[in-house]
C-alpha cells in the first residue's frame, strides 16, 4: 500500500508536519518491518470513522516540561531529560485531538525537530518503557487503519466470524456486524485504553487482533494480492508489542 508523498499535512490543531528522513537511525525490527510499512501520519486520522478521541481530554497532570522541550529542540537536552520528555509525549499522544494550544505548539516543535510523525515514533521507540510501547501500538493502529477498508480483508473477517463470531480475546470489543470500520474501531479502542492508562488491556487487545488477522490473512490474500504482507506484518507487530510491554 503506497501513500502519496505529500510535502505538508496537518493533524489535531492543524500544526504542520513536514516529512523528512529520520535524523537518527532506529535500530531493531520496528524500523525494518512494521514502521517502514506505515504512512507519515499515525495519529488516528480517519475522520470518516464513527469514533474519534475528541470526546475525552488529558488529565490535568499531563503536560510538557517547557524547559525540556526548548532544550530538546535546541539539541542541548541531556539523556535523562530526553527520556523524561519522551514519557510526557507518550502520555499525551492519546489526547492529540484535544491538546491545548500551548501543548499543540510544543508538540509541533518536537515533531518538526525529529522530522514528522513517523520519526516521532522512531524517537519514542528508542526509550524503553511507556514511550516504546506507545510508539509500537501507534504503528500497529496505523496498520489497522490501512487494512480496515480493504474489501478482501473485510470479506475474510466476515467469513471467519460466520464460523467463529468472536475471535479469542475480542468478544468485549467487537459488534456483531463486520464492515470496513471494524479494524479502525479496534484501533480506536486501543488508543482509548492507552488514554485511560489501561496499558495491559491495550496490549492484550492489540495482540489478540494481530493474531486474528494472521488467521484470516491467507484467505484475504487469495481474494486480493493487495493484502500483501498482512501475515508477516502482524507477526512482527506482535513481537514488537510484546517485547515493549515486557519493559512496563
Amino acid at each position: 500500500m503506497r501513500v502519496p508523498d505529500a510535502a505538508l499535512s496537518s493533524v489535531g490543531y492543524g500544526f504542520p508536519l513536514r516529512r523528512r528522513r529520520t535524523h537518527r537511525e532506529l535500530g531493531g525490527t520496528m524500523r525494518n518491518r512494521t514502521l517502514s510499512k506505515t504512512g507519515k501520519e499515525l495519529l488516528r486520522l480517519r475522520h470518516d470513522s464513527s469514533q474519534s478521541s475528541q470526546d475525552w481530554t488529558a488529565p490535568a497532570d499531563y503536560g510538557l516540561d517547557h524547559r525540556q522541550v526548548a532544550g530538546f529542540v535546541a539539541g542541548t537536552l541531556d539523556a535523562e531529560g530526553e527520556a523524561a520528555l519522551a514519557r510526557q509525549v507518550a502520555r499525551l499522544l492519546p489526547f492529540h485531538w484535544t491538546w491545548p494550544s500551548r501543548v499543540a505548539e510544543e508538540m509541533s516543535q518536537i515533531m518538526d525537530h525529529v522530522g514528522g510523525q513517523r520519526e516521532l515514533m522512531s524517537w519514542l521507540d528508542r526509550h524503553p518503557g511507556l514511550p516504546r510501547l506507545v510508539a509500537r501500538l501507534y504503528v500497529f493502529m496505523d496498520l489497522l487503519d490501512r487494512y480496515s477498508a480493504l474489501p478482501a480483508v473485510v470479506t475474510a473477517m466476515r467469513e471467519y466470524r460466520e464460523r467463529t463470531p468472536y475471535p479469542p480475546g475480542l468478544e468485549p470489543y467487537l459488534v456483531p456486524a463486520t464492515d470496513d470500520d471494524t479494524l479502525a474501531s479496534i484501533a480506536f479502542k486501543v488508543e482509548k485504553l492507552l488514554g485511560e492508562e489501561r496499558t495491559r488491556e491495550a496490549v492484550e487487545l492489540a495482540l489478540a487482533t494481530a493474531a486474528w488477522l494472521q488467521q484470516i490473512a491467507p484467505r484475504a490474500r487469495e481474494l486480493s494480492p493487495e493484502v500483501g504482507e498482512l501475515n508477516e506484518l502482524m507477526e512482527q507487530a506482535r513481537q514488537d508489542v510484546r517485547a515493549a510491554a515486557a519493559d512496563i
